[in-house]
């Protein structure tokens, strides 16, 4: 029987995974067509889906069934989160982008986190072996660098923004 820490840390990240995956598509949906933003959300969502293959690969292995009730509370956090971002701003707005990618990034930080712990794990324990852990954590801080750019541009265009208009106003 697999440990039982394990399995509840490893559902916890493939549950913030289809969290993530649920709140990209809301983006790419949002922003398809517009300027750039809808195809870095699919490549984004496109990377986050294969890291998310290796995690569930890696449960496969160590026996390690995908917890249901973990999975309906990430979808359940998700919508509550999209709704949260429908109510404060337009579905195509900066700021919906700014905090949507907020959490995203910090959800890609979480992987990265994954990865190096399961890294140091299989130093010393055969049966996590396999995975490029390296690879996978240079992966997740690529990522987080290119949300990081996007992030930083639409906190730009809302508060820069905002700031100005109570200049003038």
């Amino acid at each position: 029987m697999p440990d039982h820490h394990l399995s509840t840390y490893l559902n916890d990240h493939l549950a913030g995974s289809a969290a993530a995956l649920q709140l990209l598509d809301y983006l790419e949906k949002a922003h398809t067509g517009s300027t750039g933003i809808g195809c870095f959300v699919a490549e984004l969502r496109a990377d986050i889906t294969a890291d998310r293959q290796q995690l569930e690969a890696l449960m496969r292995r160590l026996h390690i069934a995908a917890s249901a009730p973990r999975k309906a509370a990430a979808l359940l956090a998700e919508k509550m989160t999209e709704l949260k971002l429908r109510l404060e701003d337009k579905p195509r707005g900066a700021f919906c982008l700014f905090e949507a990618l907020e959490g995203v990034s910090l959800g890609i930080e979480g992987k990265r986190l994954l990865w190096t712990a399961l890294g140091a794990v299989a130093q010393v324990a055969p049966e996590f072996q396999g995975p490029d852990y390296v690879y996978l954590e240079q992966r997740a801080r690529e990522q987080r660098q290119r949300v990081e750019m996007v992030r930083v541009e639409a906190a730009r265009t809302v508060f820069a923004a905002k700031a100005a208009a109570a200049i003038v106003g």
